[in-house]
């Protein structure tokens, strides 16, 4: 039995700089990973995925889950079991972080073939800090800087799609993109909640910053606060972590 690490990675800022005419969007990005992780157990002569933990419950199965989608691209077949403890839906890069950690114990891959599992998996294969452009194929190593980070986590998800979605036709309607996360307006009009959420947040603990598209949001250093703040929204979960490299 094989055990392997996947740390989540943050979003720190996001820059959308252009729209390829495949729909697809171009980034100027910078991504940490964090102390945050996931845990696969690797059973090389078992089969099947199979995931426990807090979040086990909310993985999507089916063709479209990540660990056996990266089994396959690199031609291994294992018993996998998946200890999910980063939040599912919430702009983690919990399922990229789980396929990157089958890549990298097969040997790994080239960035762009990791891309095929996803816009985060190149990313997570590396791991560490870089700024991460084209649509996460590019990576620029970055030197490692020690960050203590607040997760500020609610109970529902963004749409990536629909934010970016939404950025489109903001743009097209004469908005312009500004700000540390380009998707937080789009974002904030995909999910109110979000809108009722952050505001919360900032007017409480000063700058709160969305983590990508999704409904993660963190403070850097160290909140004084309850494992669980009540929102207008609903619960937000507070998690203390930091950079990895």
């Amino acid at each position: 039995m094989t055990s392997l690490e996947a740390p989540a990675k943050l979003t720190w800022s996001l820059e959308v700089r252009a729209r390829r005419a495949d729909g697809y969007h171009l980034l100027h990005a910078e991504m940490v990973t964090l102390g945050l992780r996931d845990e696969l157990r690797i059973d090389e002569g078992g089969t099947g995925v199979r995931f426990t933990g807090p979040y086990g419950a909310s993985v999507e199965r089916g063709p479209g889950e990540l660990v056996g989608r990266a089994l396959a691209l690199v031609a291994r077949a294992a018993g996998v079991t998946v200890d999910k403890q980063i939040p599912v839906g919430g702009g983690l890069g919990g399922g990229s972080a789980d396929a990157a950690a089958i890549l990298r114990w097969a040997g790994g891959v080239d960035p762009v073939t990791a891309l095929a599992l996803g816009a985060d998996v190149p990313f997570c294969q590396m791991g560490g800090r870089a700024l991460v452009q084209g649509i996460g194929e590019e990576l620029t190593p970055l030197p490692w800087v020690e960050r203590e980070v607040t997760l500020l986590l609610p109970d529902f998800t963004v749409s990536t799609p629909a934010c970016y979605q939404a950025f489109d036709e903001m743009v097209a309607a004469g908005w312009r993109p500004r700000g540390r996360n380009h998707l937080e307006e789009p974002a904030r009009r995909v999910e109110p909640r979000l809108a009722a959420t952050l505001d919360w947040l900032r007017a409480r603990y000063g700058p709160v910053h969305l983590a990508g598209s999704g409904s993660t949001l963190y403070v850097e250093g160290r909140l004084e606060s309850p494992e669980v703040l009540t929102g207008p929204a609903g619960p937000v979960r507070v998690v203390t972590t930091a950079t990895a490299r």
